[in-house]
């Protein structure tokens, strides 16, 4: 240790500065390799006393370095090719853990003691965050490979430019170009959305980073390769950066399947919703002929009989009393045959109906409390609203289904109802006091009422609504647009 340094001030601040030192610092002899001076982090870490290190060299503390291998490492500094070298290697503490140490080697200036100075660091942790990064790099490759779709990372600047910063590997899967190209133009990908949907797609971007929240968007891709056209997801959180900057984090996914059911299901819908309104319009139409039908051949066939019978009991002798009685019967029960034949074909098809939804609304609410007892309070806007005989039928059946759900399931005590024009629709709104509708009860698998009632409105292109709570009653609103 004598061999560094004097009894002058500017030696002792030198050791100072040394052991004052996070790294390890080694001053070795270059003729016997033996430790001149170690500092004192270089002691605490490998549990040795300076005076033991003395008679030890790099070898002992170092068992992996061979002294082929530490000759190899010298020798540019012997022969003067390099200022300084550097190496790793594996220290073992006296009670014999190890840790990994990186060095730079350096050789004393001419016309100084010959020695070589070595300065190390402790580099564990350095090793265990790249390990603890290389294994998180393989499982974030590991959930994107199991990822059904495209995960990538994109940023609009300011100034509007876009890049792909990250794009993973299923990129070619999906778009029919690699990860590579589409980073190298990423304004291939708005090449790729179809016409129609890019203002959507551009739209739907800048209110993502405008509100920095979610991007959601769906629509359409053509692939040219393929002449196919694929629907897509986009589905991405936005980060806001310095100068303007939007990140976006997300995951492109192929939904064409899922949206090609979705439309093939609407279609379904609708084409169902269309056989659906054209059995009612022919159940209705059938119901008029057989309405026109018993009215005007039952009808007139007991109008004919009570004629008959008229004439028939003015040519009987008042003497036939047992006869008289028997035809006075039968012209009694004619008389109830025909009121049964008009609430028949009333039911079929009730003629108020040619008077106009106006009025047919106000008798079929007089005839409800007539026959429950239940109040019904009717008002209207108009004295008459002119509707098709489609659309007066349709609203009509509603009221009259809505009627039979209150008398049979409300238990209410009063019923308003209200018919009113506005601008080019029609609103009838029916309103009770009673228990109120539970969701359940709009749900049952065998409940046709509702159903129908939607299905009703629907196919006449308006809008059907219920407003329930329980012990508060139910609110139905129809709303009918004007052909």
């Amino acid at each position: 240790m004598n061999n560094i340094h004097d009894d002058t001030v500017d030696g002792a601040w030198l050791l100072s500065v040394l052991d004052g030192s996070f790294s390890e610092i080694y001053f070795v002899d270059c003729t016997t390799r033996r430790f001149i001076h170690v500092n004192e982090s270089a002691q605490r870490n490998l549990q040795y006393t300076m005076d033991q290190l003395e008679t030890m060299s790099p070898l002992d503390i170092a068992p992996e370095l061979t002294e082929a291998s530490l000759k190899t490492i010298l020798k540019p500094l012997r022969n003067g090719t390099a200022s300084r070298v550097t190496y790793e290697t594996v220290h073992h503490r006296r009670d014999g853990s190890t840790y990994p140490i990186e060095f730079r080697l350096f050789r004393s200036p001419p016309n100084t003691v010959p020695v070589f100075i070595a300065i190390g660091n402790d580099i564990s942790q350095h090793q265990a965050a790249a390990v603890a990064l290389q294994l998180s790099e393989l499982r974030y490759q590991a959930i994107v490979s199991n990822i059904p779709g495209l995960v990538y990372q994109f940023l609009r600047r300011a100034d509007g430019h876009i890049e792909f910063t990250y794009v993973s590997d299923r990129c070619e899967d999906l778009l029919d170009i690699t990860a590579t190209q589409l980073k190298a133009n990423p304004e291939s990908f708005l090449n790729l959305i179809m016409i129609d949907d890019r203002e959507s797609y551009l739209t739907s971007m800048l209110l993502s980073a405008q509100q920095l929240q979610t991007w959601n968007w769906k629509g359409r891709i053509w692939i040219e390769a393929w002449q196919d056209i694929k629907w897509i997801d986009i589905r991405a959180t936005p980060n806001a950066m310095p100068n303007g900057t939007v990140v976006w984090d997300g995951v492109i996914t192929n939904i064409t399947q899922t949206k090609l059911e979705e439309i093939e299901a609407k279609r379904s819908s609708e084409r169902l919703a269309e056989l659906s309104a054209h059995i009612q319009q022919v159940k209705e139409q059938e119901r008029m002929r057989i309405a026109r039908e018993v009215h005007d051949d039952l009808g007139g066939n007991l109008t004919a009989i009570k004629m008959a019978l008229t004439l028939v009991k003015r040519r009987l002798s008042n003497k036939d009393n047992a006869l008289i009685e028997k035809i006075n019967y039968i012209d009694t029960l004619a008389d109830r045959t025909i009121e049964s034949v008009h609430r028949i074909a009333g039911d079929l098809r009730p003629s108020i109906l040619d008077f106009g939804i106006v009025a047919a609304i106000e008798w079929q609410s007089q005839e409800f409390e007539r026959q429950m007892g239940i109040p019904c309070n009717f008002s209207s806007t108009d004295e008459d609203i002119e509707l098709n005989a489609d659309q007066a039928t349709a609203l009509f059946r509603v009221f009259q289904e809505a009627l039979t759900n209150i008398s049979k399931h409300a238990h209410a005590t009063r019923v308003t109802v209200n018919l009113k024009r506005i601008k080019n629709s029609i609103t009838l709104d029916i309103a009770d006091n009673g228990r109120g509708m539970e969701q359940s009860d709009r749900l049952k698998p065998h409940s046709f009422g509702i159903r129908g009632m939607m299905e009703r409105v629907g196919s006449l292109g308006g809008k059907f609504s219920i407003t329930a709570s329980p012990n508060a009653g139910s609110s139905i609103s129809i709303q009918i647009p004007l052909s």
